[in-house]
């Protein structure tokens, strides 16, 4: 049964409060899946254009040789340098770069190939896009006044360019990673070229690194030569000059030297030695000279420091014959006292040798006033040598600053010319060095397939353009899904029961046992009608899932309205044209057969929809009864076969201006208290909430309303704007059913695990 539980939720419940939080699983794969042929269509034209690019577009070939730029290939013939750093290698390498894609390589190339007569290369395969280009240009120079023509060497010359042009434009140079290899790709239409063009590359490239190295060898030699040559001349002229200048002050000495300047540095040498002899007497001679001052009685004890500084065996032996005696004269003392005759003749000795002591040092203080009276005058003599001398090498100094100026100038020439040489040693023997500082590592070879286009690549990203193109459009529809299309959608987003399904019903022949019921039958007072088959869809085929759904309807009535009866029960939705005019005679015919009385009322007065159903046009109806021009019985029409009665709107009263204040009229009110009385169930066909305010008019006299959604149509947004205005509707809505429901398409929508995935489980409960 196409329907749901009777659970009461709140109004308009967002359970996307926490979409934000999490990614919903189910949900996600339910929209890839309702979406998935539109994924799969966009894919599958991916593919096809895929498919005319890889057919229309012109294979090309990839050739690709490695060159390693190595210094250390010349280390055996050149200097080597210092370590280089990282910066300075990288330098290289981009250098290195570059000029594997300039044009003058280029050139080389073309000249060394013989590609400017190559049609391949002059003259490539053109697209039809680079067809068209060239149409349009053609067309613009044939519009420009005629130019004279080109003469042949210009038409060569500029095949030439442009021969070099398209060779730089298919050239690819790449350092590989941080190493010192250059990996160069060549692609053109031919494999045989490409790998031609790739080695011809590789060659010329070496070559020009070997030419370069001439080059420059040849014009730092001749260079070189010519600054040898000048230098040579000015540092022979420099040297005579020095020799000249030497002869013309007398500046020539043995040593090199000027002899003043030897002189008198020979002088200086002997006046040190002579101040320091003439110091050291000087002292000498100080210190016996106060010896000899403190008179005799201190020469004895004074003679220790004259035989430390002399060495004079006299004195030595006076002073030892000195002590051995006064040891006696002590030692007799102490015996025998100081007037002892021994006593006294040696303390006589005693002074006899005082005495010899002293002339001793009388002696030797008279011969060290000799020696510092030597000294003295030698210093004074060797100083004023020294003034004599320095006068003289005062001038010569003079002259020698001249002189050490010509000598450096000298000195630096030569130097400068020994530098000079040293380079253009070196650079004579690098201009015959036969090897290059780069090498081919791995020769280009004929590629086997074309690398582009890439057909597995092309069709792979084909797949994945049309799956982000098919997800984008799916998403986009998605972002546009604002319709009911599940219960779960009414329930959630609404907070009303959801009554179930009714699906779309097209017109169809009915079964015979339909068609034998129909014979006329008298009802009240009012005339037989027949109903068209829209109108009793439900009570000829009971056993579909329409009536199915709208005995659910029933049932929530009575569970809704219990204890309520007679009751009425209106019929709204918020737009035209979402069949409730349909539902609400298709579900009072469904009470109708079912043995209640039920009057059906189409109360929808400015479209009448359920009363255009009629087979017959009606002469007095709804506004006749309510105005009391009639009474409703007479207006009243009976189904014969259902038993159900409709209480229709006349043709000449469906242009009413004020149709709420009529349903809200004191009429109004009698004819529903009238019918109470005859009919259990009055179902009434409102109009359309959006539009007019029939249905808030006539309100206060309803018992409960059944809401009409129209599957995939009703946008959720419109509807919860009319139920939150409209809060008097709102708190008496029996349910919703979503009408016209493609059921095929239903599952669809639904997410996994709900009752709609399961219908073709159940299916064979309904027949149509």
């Amino acid at each position: 049964m196409e329907q749901m539980s009777f659970r009461s939720r709140s109004m308009f419940r967002d359970n996307e409060q926490d979409s934000d939080s999490f990614i919903d699983l189910d949900k996600l794969w339910t929209a890839v899946m309702r979406r998935l042929g539109i994924i799969i269509a966009c894919v599958v034209a991916a593919m096809i254009l895929a498919s005319i690019y890889l057919f229309a577009a012109q294979p090309t070939y990839t050739a690709m040789t490695q060159i390693l730029i190595d210094e250390n290939l010349s280390r055996f013939a050149e200097e080597q340098d210092e370590v280089q750093s990282a910066q300075q290698i990288d330098n290289r390498m981009s250098s290195a770069v570059e000029i594997l894609k300039s044009k003058a390589l280029a050139l080389r190339v073309v000249d060394d190939a013989e590609l400017s007569d190559n049609d391949l290369i002059v003259d490539p395969p053109r697209s039809p896009l680079d067809i068209v280009k060239s149409t349009i240009k053609n067309v613009v120079f044939a519009l420009r006044p005629a130019e004279p023509p080109a003469s042949e060497e210009a038409m060569r010359s500029g095949r030439r360019e442009k021969a070099a042009a398209v060779l730089q434009q298919s050239l690819n140079v790449n350092r590989v990673g941080r190493s010192s290899v250059i990996a160069l790709a060549v692609v053109s239409p031919d494999p045989q070229l490409s790998a031609r063009i790739a080695k011809t590359y590789a060659n010329a490239y070496i070559e020009e690194q070997l030419n370069a190295n001439f080059d420059a060898s040849e014009k730092a030699s001749v260079w070189l030569q010519e600054r040898l040559n000048d230098l040579n001349a000015r540092a022979q002229q420099a040297s005579l000059a020095v020799e000249q200048y030497k002869i013309e002050h007398g500046l020539v000495s043995p040593r090199g030297e000027l002899l003043s300047t030897q002189q008198l540095a020979d002088l200086n040498s002997q006046l040190i030695i002579a101040q320091a002899d003439a110091a050291t007497a000087s002292a000498r001679y100080e210190q016996y000279r106060a010896i000899i001052d403190q008179g005799p009685e201190a020469a004895v004890n004074n003679a220790v420091v004259s035989t430390r500084e002399t060495d004079n065996s006299i004195l030595q032996d006076l002073r030892k014959r000195y002590l051995a005696a006064s040891e006696r004269q002590q030692a007799i003392v102490q015996q025998f006292g100081a007037d002892h005759q021994q006593a006294v003749a040696l303390n006589a000795e005693k002074e006899d040798l005082a005495q010899q002591i002293y002339r001793e040092l009388e002696q030797l203080t008279s011969s060290f006033r000799n020696e510092f009276e030597v000294a003295s005058s030698r210093e004074k003599s060797l100083r004023q040598s020294i003034e004599q001398v320095s006068g003289t090498n005062s001038e010569a100094n003079v002259s020698m600053v001249q002189l050490a100026e010509l000598e450096q100038k000298a000195a630096a020439l030569k130097t400068l010319y020994q530098s000079y040489l040293t380079r253009f040693e070196r650079a004579s023997q690098l201009q015959s060095f036969p090897i290059a500082k780069a090498r081919v590592i791995s020769e280009a070879g004929v590629p086997t397939a074309p690398s582009s286009p890439k057909k597995t690549m092309t069709m792979v990203l084909s797949i994945v353009l049309g799956l982000m193109v098919g997800g984008g459009l799916a998403g986009f529809l998605e972002m546009r899904e604002r319709y009911f299309r599940t219960g779960e959608d009414v329930q959630s987003k609404l907070g009303l029961r959801f009554l179930g399904y009714l699906p779309h019903i097209m017109s169809k022949k009915l079964p015979l046992e339909a068609l034998a019921g129909n014979e006329p039958q008298q009802a009240l007072e009012g005339e037989a009608i027949d109903f068209r088959q829209m109108m009793r869809y439900a009570v000829d085929a009971p056993r579909s899932s329409f009536a199915e759904t709208l005995r659910n309807t029933r049932l929530a009535c009575d569970v809704v309205l219990q204890g309520k009866k007679p009751r009425v029960i209106g019929v709204v939705s918020c737009l035209p044209g979402e069949g409730k005019s349909t539902v609400a005679a298709n579900f009072a015919g469904v009470l109708a057969a079912s043995g209640v009385r039920t009057l059906v009322v189409d109360a929808d007065m400015r479209n009448p929809g359920l009363s255009k159903m009629l087979s017959a046009e009606p002469q007095i109806g709804l506004v006749e009864v309510v105005l009391q021009e009639a009474e409703w019985a007479q207006a009243v029409r009976v189904d014969r076969r259902s038993k159900l009665a409709i209480l229709p709107i006349a043709s000449n009263a469906r242009k009413l201006a004020h149709t709420s204040e009529l349903l809200s009229s004191p009429g109004m009110a009698r004819f529903l208290d009238s019918a109470r009385d005859t009919f259990d169930v009055i179902v009434i066909d409102l109009a359309p909430l959006v539009p007019v305010i029939d249905a808030k008019a006539l309100e206060p006299q309803v018992d409960g309303f059944i809401f009409v959604t129209q599957w995939g149509a009703t946008p959720v947004k419109t509807v919860q704007n009319v139920l939150s205005a409209e809060p008097q509707i709102a708190s008496k809505l029996i349910g919703t059913v979503l009408n016209n429901t493609d059921m095929s398409q239903l599952h669809r929508y639904a997410e996994p695990g709900t009752p709609e995935q399961f219908r073709e489980r159940y299916i064979s409960y309904y027949e149509a």
